[in-house]
């Protein structure tokens, strides 16, 4: 078992790598929906099957020592494929919006919090909004996912009306979906204290500097 988040992160770089592949070839609308709830129950769950099963401190797998890593390029690969899926194969001016928020507003948070883009705050720079403020740069990063969270919600939403589905079917998931965004939505909330990656640990580090 403590292989299976493991294998979990590992299955959702196949499915966001075969959504990506489907954004340029065409594939139906079904398939992409179906295909990104998969991968975002494998996000769902890897966490959890980490922390609950974790590996002995002498015999971690040395790969295990990128493990944020992967999970982080595993999901942007997810929304990458996502979005170009919603642009090329649905409806482009909402997919070219979805882009250019994720490109201009996400990697300003990202170069304000971290210093860098793709930052973690094992590494910031000196000058970065985590050294300066650790509170309000935790603000910026749930007001990300917020927003990140959001958008996700918008374009699975496009995708899902795109389907040749019937219409109770696509109101009765539209709706399910939407009470997971609130369940997602409140449960962000409660991560307030936890919402940057090792939020606990660094702030331990900076308040005995």
């Amino acid at each position: 078992m403590r292989y299976l988040a493991d294998l979990l992160t590992l299955s959702r770089f196949i499915l966001a790598s075969i959504l990506l592949v489907l954004a340029f070839v065409g594939s139906p609308a079904e398939n992409a929906f179906i295909i990104f709830l998969t991968a975002e129950l494998t996000d769902t769950f890897d966490g959890t099957c980490a922390r609950k099963w974790p590996f002995p401190k002498n015999k971690t797998p040395k790969y295990r020592k990128y493990a944020a890593l992967y999970d982080m390029v595993s999901d942007a690969l997810l929304a990458v494929a996502h979005v170009l899926f919603c642009t090329l194969q649905v409806n482009w001016i909402v997919g070219l919006v979805v882009i250019i928020y994720y490109t201009v507003v996400c990697g300003t948070i990202e170069l304000i919090v971290y210093g860098k883009l793709f930052g973690h705050p094992d590494n910031c720079t000196k000058n970065s909004l985590t050294k300066r403020n650790f509170p309000l740069a935790k603000k910026l990063v749930l007001a990300r996912r917020y927003l990140y969270t959001i958008c996700l919600g918008i374009v699975n939403a496009f995708i899902l009306f795109a389907t040749n589905w019937p219409d109770p079917v696509k109101y009765g998931l539209f709706i399910f979906g939407c009470s997971i965004f609130v369940f997602i939505w409140f449960f962000l909330r409660q991560r307030r204290q936890h919402v940057s990656r090792d939020a606990v640990e660094i702030e331990k580090q900076l308040s005995r500097k």
